[in-house]
């Protein structure tokens, strides 16, 4: 059976000793290469609309600059020429472009190449995990080779990405570690409670992560729109008794109920539940409020984000007074299961290590402590790993074709 070639960067040199034809279609540019029955096909407004001359095209920025008041969309080719490396068109509004094959390879409109550059490009497929999993998937770095090499900073952000977990060792015991992290990937996300935050028992506090006692399962701040992406909890005095962190991978859970239970999936994907939260940091009172459910999922079915939070879920429960019964049973068979043997971790951390992990993914707690213990903690942006994988990858990319 055929299978669609997809070049990958590394084929180029190989692609390009090819030759290739160029036929037109009703609408669309046909190219096809020798050694290939099936063409590659690009509409006439597609490549009018990304044609990359100076006119069109602003190369430093990795700009469009074509005015789209004034942009033909009808336009059409009036004369074609392809070699191994350029497709030439001459179009009817006397416009001319030039495309380099191998661009045009990249952004083919197919299921598979598209999947490819979904998978490779855009972000790293996530692979969901168990408790019994957990010791096998968790992946551990040194802090300053992180600081010190793009290749373990590469490592550390790729796992993160994947597993939604990792850990960071040998980061010392004094304040500051985490924002050094940041600046290797971008700059920290600031929250009402600031860049940096320290959790630690503290009197007549307004959050209950900094009381001594057991801390739920949770994300955090699942009442900011723009919730935090990834969380830093860098553990930098350890409680004499206790203290012990949880995690659990939620999108495993979720895909459990789902498989076993599409029916109370489907009621923690539909039903909105409005997230609050009342403060008071730095002489300043804040009162957040977002409303979404539980599981999020985009476009494409897939799971992009858990909210969960027993204490800032708010008793402004929008739904119809029959539908109320079904959404707490099916609330009750998600926190048994995050709950449950199967999925809870649970460790704990020494002073010096950081734990960094997906804040959009995994629930995190803490069980009750004795004694000082104080974490800093700082976040991160999806936005910004995901912008720093792919330029290290660019980068090592270069380096290999020099």
């Amino acid at each position: 059976m055929f299978k669609r070639y997809i070049p990958r960067l590394n084929d180029f040199i190989r692609l390009t000793r090819n030759i290739w034809t160029v036929n037109l279609s009703e609408s669309n540019v046909c190219l096809k290469q020798d050694k290939y029955e099936e063409e590659i096909k690009f509409p006439y407004v597609w490549l009018r609309d990304n044609c990359r001359c100076p006119k069109c095209f602003h190369e430093l920025s990795h700009s469009r600059t074509i005015l789209i008041r004034h942009f033909n969309f009808d336009a059409v080719p009036t004369k074609t020429y392809v070699t191994d490396e350029l497709l030439e068109i001459e179009w009817n509004d006397n416009h001319k472009s030039t495309f380099s094959v191998p661009w045009l390879t990249k952004k083919q409109f197919t299921n598979e190449a598209q999947k490819n550059w979904k998978e490779n490009v855009f972000k790293d497929n996530k692979i969901i995990w168990t408790a019994e999993q957990f010791p096998r998937i968790l992946k551990k770095f040194t802090f300053s080779n992180i600081l010190e090499r793009d290749s373990e900073l590469l490592s550390w952000l790729e796992s993160l990405a994947i597993w939604g977990v990792a850990f960071i060792d040998n980061a010392g015991q004094t304040e500051g570690k985490n924002q050094l992290l940041a600046e290797r990937v971008a700059f920290l996300k600031q929250t009402q409670y600031g860049n940096v935050f320290r959790v630690e028992a503290k009197p007549e506090t307004t959050n209950v992560a900094y009381l001594s006692a057991p801390l739920q399962l949770h994300t955090d701040l699942p009442y900011y729109h723009y919730k935090p992406g990834v969380n830093l909890l860098h553990c930098i005095i350890q409680g004499e008794e206790g203290g012990e962190n949880h995690l659990a991978d939620c999108f495993a859970v979720a895909k459990e109920i789902k498989e076993k239970n599409y029916e109370i999936y489907s009621v923690l994907r539909d039903t909105n539940v409005i997230w609050s939260d009342k403060c008071y940091e730095d002489g300043r009172y804040y009162h957040s409020i977002h409303d979404a459910p539980v599981i999020c999922e985009n476009k494409f079915g897939e799971i992009e984000r858990i909210n969960f939070s027993q204490p800032q879920r708010d008793s402004q429960f929008n739904v119809p007074l029959e539908h109320v019964n079904k959404w707490y049973n099916a609330l009750r068979a998600f926190s048994e299961l995050i709950y449950s043997p199967k999925y809870s971790v649970r460790f704990q951390m020494k002073p010096g290590e950081i734990l960094t992990f997906d804040n959009l993914r995994l629930v995190h707690g803490r069980a009750e402590y004795n004694g000082h213990r104080c974490v800093e903690g700082v976040y991160l942006d999806w936005d910004h790993i995901y912008s720093r994988i792919r330029v290290l990858r660019a980068n090592y990319s270069y380096q290999k074709k020099k």
